[in-house]
């Protein structure tokens, strides 16, 4: 991408089609009449207009002060961001219908109204994301900085309006457009240009793909014509080591370790400004052509269990909808990428942000023609990441076992070194929690005291009492990752994951058999004095019942049945709530063996198995 700052001479060029990028220099009633013809698209229409038949019989809601205050006062960001993120749906809603039904007066005059709702707003930031001001009320002065912050969210916002006044220029009034883009200039185009750099212009993960990019394609925009050209060329200058920053967060293996939902984000958001910018220099400024391009835009295909079930380490939800268009886009640029089946993708109004980006992409790059096909059995090793994920079918069953490696200081990190996942048809037997709710503790100093984001909420060991530290000390060395036909071998030294100065070796190692849906866990100990205790927690999705001698069965859908030595461990279980990312109340359960005090050794291992049963 540094070699294609050179190129950036090109946006001087004056382009006539501009207001026709995404149309990929096609007419927009061309496109209309497509997207009326394709199956896949008049179904998102018809969800577009059930949505919006809801929307029009309520008042555009506001953003009281109220509201605002309560992240300061409280750590509470999902009042104000409910919201916020309704408005931006909104404005994702009729920006589509507006443009897809121009004659309709009640579109246009409800995404008019919209428009200058989210321009009289006090910021376009978050609160959780602007820097902390005085009081004012008790006399200080309120720092004025906040007209300065782009976040996320501001920038995203700039994007949304400048496209949708690019595809609605005949149907909006003059006093709106005029609004729309001095607000989009004032709050965003003019800081960036003015009051930066910003920290996230310099952040290895999804903050510099989504700000950088939305902002370049903002620019692109409202920065048209050759008095702007200057100006425009400016913006990317910033933006493309931006955008190189966000690709530095990945290695060779293309994974995202902030989780698959940051990889649809921040990912996403780069191929909507890098697909922008190829256009609008007739392909002078390719951001596409490299092999780590390609690899992130493989990493989707690999990291899902079964369907919309996906792989959820970090802070990824565990059901994911897949973005038609951002896929169909992909496909188009690497022949390896896998299309899914249509079940499997998001509903053109599921992002529960209201993103005005994803959607429009979804209805005007999906191809109706493309036949997906179910996520493809196979092993997949992620080796930088050190993500080990394998599926595989049997007796009419879908099996998934993943497990991870890497180090306790990734983007969006969780205390997990070890961790692992067993799924059966997509329903987790031993779990991963996932994504918690978002406060201003969850990205706080207390963030591994939060039972989702550190080893008491996941599948690993308790060494002399203690939980798995955090930082980038924490690192797990791969020491196997083999795959066979019948089975796959995954082995990893996990010692420095714990501030125990005695423990010298901790090595996990897995087996899983796939004839017979078996795996085999074992944990192999060296100390150099004699441990207080060992405990090895499980997570699982249903309580265990005792099944024998040494045995245990879970059942969540399928049975699973545990086996270990009795004579070796005791075992009790915790029912344990964890609140998701959307603040609901789920219920897990931590299965505890603990080394009996005769047992504990300098050299130990402990085996268990974890067998999915048939009938």
């Amino acid at each position: 991408m540094k070699a294609a700052a050179g190129e950036l001479g090109s946006l001087r060029s004056v382009l006539p089609e501009v207001p026709r990028l995404l149309a990929r220099g096609r007419s927009w009633e061309e496109e209309r009449e497509r997207l009326h013809k394709e199956e896949a698209c008049r179904s998102m229409i018809q969800e577009l207009k059930a949505g919006a038949e809801e929307m029009l019989g309520e008042q555009v809601p506001a953003l009281p002060y109220s509201l605002f205050r309560l992240y300061g006062e409280t750590g509470s960001r999902s009042e104000y961001e409910a919201v916020y993120f309704n408005k931006r749906k909104r404005l994702t809603l009729f920006g589509i219908l507006a443009w897809l039904e121009p004659d309709n007066p009640i579109y246009r005059e409800a995404l008019t109204d919209i428009i200058w709702s989210v321009c009289e707003e006090y910021t376009w930031c978050l609160p959780a994301h602007l820097p902390q001001r005085p009081d004012s009320e008790q006399g200080s002065r309120v720092d004025l900085g906040d007209r300065y912050t782009i976040d996320l969210f501001a920038a995203e916002t700039a994007f949304a309006l400048s496209e949708i006044m690019m595809m609605n220029a005949e149907l909006l009034p003059s006093l709106v457009k005029l609004r729309l883009r001095d607000e989009v200039q004032r709050r965003v185009l003019s800081p960036f240009l003015e009051h930066g750099p910003f920290g996230w212009e310099r952040l290895p993960n999804n903050w510099a793909a989504v700000c950088a990019g939305s902002v370049g394609a903002a620019a692109i925009y409202m920065l048209d014509g050759e008095a702007e050209a200057d100006r425009l060329t400016a913006v990317w200058e910033r933006v493309l080591p931006a955008l190189d920053a966000f690709l530095a967060g990945f290695a060779g293996d293309g994974a995202c370790t902030e989780g698959y939902s940051y990889w649809q984000y921040g990912f996403g958001f780069y191929v909507y400004a890098a697909d922008l910018l190829k256009q609008r220099t007739a392909g002078a400024v390719d951001l596409f052509a490299s092999d780590k391009v390609r690899a992130v835009a493989l990493f989707q295909q690999s990291c899902f269990l079964y369907g919309r079930k996906v792989v959820n380490f970090s802070d990824s939800p565990a059901e994911y909808g897949v973005l038609p268009g951002l896929t169909h886009y992909l496909s188009s640029l690497y022949e390896d990428v896998h299309i899914p089946e249509a079940s499997l993708y998001a509903g053109i109004l599921d992002d529960h942000c209201g993103r005005w980006a994803p959607a429009i992409r979804n209805l005007l790059w999906v191809r109706g023609e493309s036949e997906g096909a179910r996520w493809q059995d196979g092993s997949y090793y992620l080796a930088d990441a050190q993500w080990f994920i394998v599926r595989s079918r049997g007796g009419g069953s879908a099996y998934t076992f993943a497990a991870k490696g890497g180090h306790n200081d990734e983007p969006h990190n969780h205390n997990d070194l070890g961790h692992f996942i067993l799924s059966v048809n997509g329903e987790q037997l031993l779990c991963d929690l996932g994504s918690g709710q978002y406060t201003k503790a969850y990205f706080g100093p207390g963030r591994y005291d939060i039972l989702c984001n550190g080893s008491q909420g996941h599948s690993v060991p308790v060494v002399n009492g203690q939980h798995q530290q955090s930082g980038r000390h924490a690192q797990a060395v791969v020491q196997e990752a083999v795959s066979s036909d019948q089975q796959d071998r995954f082995s990893i030294q996990l010692a420095s994951a714990y501030h125990v100065p005695e423990l010298e070796q901790l090595t996990r190692s897995f087996l899983w058999n796939r004839e017979e849906a078996v795996l085999h866990l074992r944990d192999s100990y060296k100390f150099s004095q004699r441990p207080e205790s060992i405990v090895e927690r499980f997570i699982s999705a249903s309580p265990p019942m005792a099944d024998g001698a040494g045995r245990l069965m879970m059942q969540a859908g399928e049975p699973l049945i545990l086996t270990f030595r009795e004579d070796h461990l005791d075992w009790q279980t915790e029912t344990i709530i964890h609140k998701g990312h959307y603040g609901e109340e789920q219920t897990f359960y931590a299965i505890d063996f603990t080394v009996k005090e005769s047992c504990l050794k300098l050299d130990m291992e402990l085996e268990f198995s974890f067998s999915i049963t048939r009938y």
